[in-house]
């Protein structure tokens, strides 16, 4: 090799090394002819040990055999961008990574082969961990004030022994509410019982409910024992309960009144030792006034009053809530999608969710059906968030765009622990709007750059 080709490979195999994202090259065979240090460190291996090898005998990448981002830019001649997959270091730890390639060239034009670069993911990934565990009670997501509010409370509330009210409309979360008030409680141990009262007529409710005796009516073939009895000593989540008649109201009135239920048939009432904690999507203090609802059972399941917000009354939690329910289908379907792509978050923020945390689940797990890797894109959702300009604008209303950047800009912040450069990438700004947006927000960002060191120095 001539003297002047050597000190050009010498010159870029500096060039490579002083980058801090892992590169390799391949020829056209997809043989590794170039393997830079942060890829030694972030795989484990040796340069030595790789060169003339296959890429996907180094990596055992998820991706190598069904949708290798190599194969894929040779096939297509365009680039891939900021992909994500795992591979398996040295120490057979998964590794997650983000991932670019492009084709190589020569100055003839011809391709000779490809170069793939990699970020190694893993502290994103745990600081993501860290930042869903902090805004995580139970079951329950949320970093928006009203949640956080609620969950200043609830430990307060499960250790009362009180009846509670849970107010708010439907898929704002009532039952996980009503099981983390009973997890928290000394009741713990006992049963955590559901009913839908909405979901039963009055005849089937109450023996439901209470149970029955033997030969109590025709198919009674056996005693039964009802949901009330189940739960005692423990907890009965009555869902719906603005929905009973006036009958059904006055036989719980007098099972909150006195603790004992009398099961269809029985001689003897039985002694129950139950917590109860009611829910329901109406206005019952409306209902009690219209004289459909009785004033005195109101107040008696009104002693703790919960009234949860709706999705759009806490919009800053969307984000949080999509990463958490991307988590939850990556194990429930065994997949490993990365996420979502800000077109599909800016599109989920501007929407009303009439159906609020349930209507979002849902419309992530039709996306989970529809994308097989990498992150779910816009042509994953369904149809009517797939619409055009002018509907995704009305749909936003009256959202306060300037609260959606100034949050978005603090949790990239936050994730990437101060670093101003990474976090105005993951925004696709660059550092300079960074910076001057953190000021006219009044942003608190990390006094650590992200690097260990701290701000000013």
């Amino acid at each position: 090799m001539a003297t002047r080709d050597v000190k050009q490979k010498q010159q870029i195999d500096v060039v490579l090394n002083s980058i801090n994202e892992g590169v390799f090259t391949v020829d056209q065979n997809f043989r590794i002819t170039s393997f830079n240090r942060a890829a030694e460190r972030i795989t484990g291996i040796s340069r030595q040990q790789v060169l003339g090898r296959a890429c996907c005998d180094v990596f055992h990448a998820d991706i190598c055999e069904s949708a290798c981002a190599l194969r894929r830019t040779f096939a297509t001649g365009r680039p891939v961008v900021n992909a994500t997959a795992n591979i398996v270091n040295n120490q057979g730890d998964r590794v997650p990574i983000r991932i670019s390639t492009a084709i190589l060239k020569n100055t003839a034009g011809d391709t000779i082969g490809g170069v793939e670069t990699f970020q190694d993911l893993s502290q994103v990934e745990q600081l993501q961990k860290e930042l869903e565990s902090r805004y995580t009670f139970e079951d329950i997501v949320g970093r928006s004030s009203a949640m956080m509010q609620l969950f200043k409370v609830l430990p307060q509330i499960a250790e009362s022994d009180s009846t509670v009210l849970i107010q708010g409309a439907s898929g704002t979360g009532k039952e996980l509410f009503a099981r983390a008030i009973h997890n928290l409680s000394p009741r713990r141990k006992k049963r955590f019982v559901a009913v839908n009262c909405a979901a039963l007529p009055d005849a089937l409710l109450e023996s439901e409910l209470f149970g029955h005796k033997a030969g109590a009516f025709t198919d009674a073939k056996r005693d039964k024992a009802g949901r009330f009895e189940l739960a005692d000593g423990g907890t009965i989540f009555l869902d719906e309960i603005g929905d009973i008649s006036s009958a059904m109201q006055m036989r719980l009135l007098r099972v909150l009144q006195d603790h004992f239920i009398e099961p269809l048939g029985a001689v003897q009432p039985k002694p129950v030792n139950i917590r109860v904690v009611a829910a329901t999507n109406k206005d019952l203090a409306n209902l009690v006034k219209s004289g459909q609802f009785r004033e005195d059972l109101f107040y008696r399941i009104r002693v703790i009053h919960m009234n949860l917000p709706t999705l759009k009354e806490r919009r800053e939690d969307i984000p949080l809530l999509i990463d958490h329910l991307v988590g939850k289908f990556n194990r429930l379907q065994t997949k490993d999608i990365a996420g979502t792509s800000p077109e599909v978050i800016a599109r989920l923020m501007a929407y009303e969710f009439p159906g609020n945390v349930r209507e979002l689940e849902n419309i992530i797990e039709q996306a989970f059906v529809l994308c097989r890797t990498g992150r779910i894109e816009l042509r994953h959702l369904p149809p009517e968030l797939r619409s055009d300009k002018e509907s995704v604008g009305q749909r936003i209303g009256s959202m306060n765009l300037r609260v959606m950047e100034k949050q978005m800009m603090a949790e990239a912040l936050r994730i990437y622990q101060g670093n101003r450069k990474m976090a105005a990438g993951s925004l696709g700004i660059d550092v300079a709007t960074l910076f001057r947006k953190i000021k006219a927000h009044g942003i608190e960002a990390p006094e650590s750059d992200g690097r260990g060191r701290r701000r000013g120095r």
